[in-house]
């Protein structure tokens, strides 16, 4: 007797062709987080156990006071406040007394013949506190001490790089050259507090224990942990 016509199951079929798609579907999405982690794409947040990405500090050091400074890495008075302040604040977070908590933020750009230095630098800087928490303080150090003078075009993104090489950071070149937290620089920069008395943002702007001071209320060097009494 001859067989009927077969049946066929488009049942199977479907479950079969539900599967692929699936399959094919998974296959995109890891190559996009992959792409992603080689490549990572302007606008991001820096994310590291070192920065509170909410306020944007750099967090150097475990000690229970806190100390924040509100820098702008064009800024000549900054650099000073590094001169006078940083052997003793790096004393004092290497005793326990402090943590500092460093926000990178860009309020000079208008001052680098339109090459946004203040942006990239602070850009530079995540990019360094990311890859590697040790180097962050060392590197801005480094970059004070290579300051440009106020009105000129500032550091190339590529000089920047050889500040983070010496300073044990390789591998952030599309970080810097991207730019990739320009824009969260803008905005942290945005919610920078006012010194009291003050007419607007300044730099270096400093805080003890999240109250913020005026610089007049800066002891002499030497007696900076009198703020902590």
């Amino acid at each position: 007797m001859a067989e009927g016509p077969r049946k066929i199951n488009w049942f199977a079929i479907w479950v079969s062709a539900g599967v692929v798609v699936v399959l094919i579907a998974v296959a995109i999405f890891v190559v996009s987080l992959n792409n992603q982690a080689v490549n990572p794409e302007p606008g991001q947040t820096p994310s590291a156990s070192n920065i509170d990405a909410d306020t944007g500090a750099i967090l150097v050091g475990d000690g229970e006071n806190d100390l924040g400074t509100y820098i702008d890495f064009m800024c000549p008075v900054c650099n000073q406040f590094e001169q006078v302040y940083g052997e003793e604040i790096e004393g004092l977070v290497d005793d326990g007394t402090i943590t500092l908590a460093i926000h990178p933020i860009s309020i000079l750009d208008n001052r680098s013949q339109g090459t946004e230095y203040s942006t990239r630098a602070a850009n530079a800087m995540y990019c360094v506190a990311v890859a590697d928490a040790d180097a962050a303080l060392p590197f801005m150090n480094a970059m004070f001490a290579n300051q440009p003078q106020e009105g000129t075009s500032g550091l190339t993104d590529e000089e920047i790089l050889q500040i983070a090489e010496v300073a044990g950071v390789t591998g952030i070149d599309s970080c810097v050259n991207d730019g990739i937290y320009a824009d969260y620089v803008t905005a942290m920069t945005k919610d920078t507090p006012v010194q009291p008395g003050a007419g607007g943002v300044g730099t270096p702007t400093v805080t003890v224990n999240g109250e913020v001071i005026s610089n007049s209320q800066l002891p002499p060097q030497g007696e900076l942990a009198t703020l902590f009494d």
